[in-house]
């Protein structure tokens, strides 16, 4: 298949008049992963734009997002495939009513067919014709055995089905795996992909994103609010404000009509950053103390 960017400045480019602002290793990675055709993992706090990142390279690119919501208990029907067991089960009592005398070997081969399976996310990217961004989310929520159905795809781009052989893929889709790192993947997994780690973005880069991805504010308070969130993640919180968490700040204040962050602006609307009542209570104490 022939490669999607031409180099990790076409990369960061085309990231940016989607208006995704990757830093240097995020265009190095995705454009590594397209040229290696290997999978990447992106770790980093939630909240930094590590399913954004899934999202915006399925736009520039013109491929069909395919996304695999992971949660505990998830298993290989609802990630792979399944059969459709009630539609089985009509082919059978139509074959005894009808009185066909079909052996049993026959009608398992006519049940355990095509157009009696029911593809899941991982199988629909590997039968997929069309271009297609692979987002499997939030992986860190599933068990190791779950994890462990999903090598072969991230390996070999394919999935054995017993009743049918091995499907392997027509095109190579990109595949994204996010992570909130709540728990330790797998060595097995991990060789499988490239890491990349996206973490809270520096000042000068979250002013960026907050005047990029936020109408109608001000360059003052772009800066303003980049510069408070930073020092608010350097407190000792419970729950550190995400970059998601910035934007609805940003756009809270633009909605209040503010050009600038006052004292008690920002006191009065810390509820939109910060969502314990603990880190709430801290930060307006910091603003007490800076303003002494």
């Amino acid at each position: 298949m022939s490669a999607r960017f031409e180099s990790p400045a076409s990369v960061a480019e085309r990231l940016r008049a989607a208006e995704y602002l990757p830093d240097s290793s995020i265009a190095s990675t995705v454009f590594l992963a397209d040229q290696l055709a290997k999978p990447v993992l992106v770790e980093g706090p939630a909240g930094t734009g590590k399913t954004q990142l899934a999202k915006s390279v399925a736009e520039i690119t013109g491929a069909r997002l395919i996304r695999l919501q992971c949660y505990e208990g998830l298993d290989e029907s609802k990630a792979l495939y399944e059969w459709n067991y009630r539609k089985q089960l009509l082919r059978i009592q139509a074959s005894q009513v009808s009185g066909d005398g079909q052996k049993w070997s026959e009608l398992e081969g006519d049940i355990f067919a095509e157009d009696f399976l029911l593809t899941r996310p991982l199988l629909e990217a590997i039968r997929a014709e069309d271009p297609v961004v692979l987002l499997i989310d939030e992986i860190d929520r599933v068990e190791l055995e779950t994890e462990a159905l999903m090598l072969e795809v991230l390996s070999e781009y394919q999935v054995s089905i017993p009743e049918l052989g091995t499907v392997t893929a027509k095109q190579t889709p990109m595949v994204f795996l996010t992570s909130n790192n709540t728990r330790e993947l797998s060595e097995a997994l991990k060789r499988r992909c490239l890491f990349l780690h996206v973490g809270y973005p520096t000042i000068e880069r979250e002013r960026e994103i907050v005047e990029t991805r936020v109408p109608g504010i001000t360059t003052e308070l772009a800066d303003q609010v980049a510069r408070i969130v930073g020092s608010l993640r350097e407190l000792d919180l419970r729950k550190a404000p995400s970059v998601s968490e910035t934007l609805d700040w940003a756009r809270t204040l633009v909605v209040l009509g503010q050009e600038s962050v006052t004292e008690q602006q920002a006191s009065e609307t810390l509820h939109v950053l910060l969502k314990y009542q603990s880190d709430i209570d801290k930060a307006r104490h910091e603003f007490l103390v800076a303003k002494s």
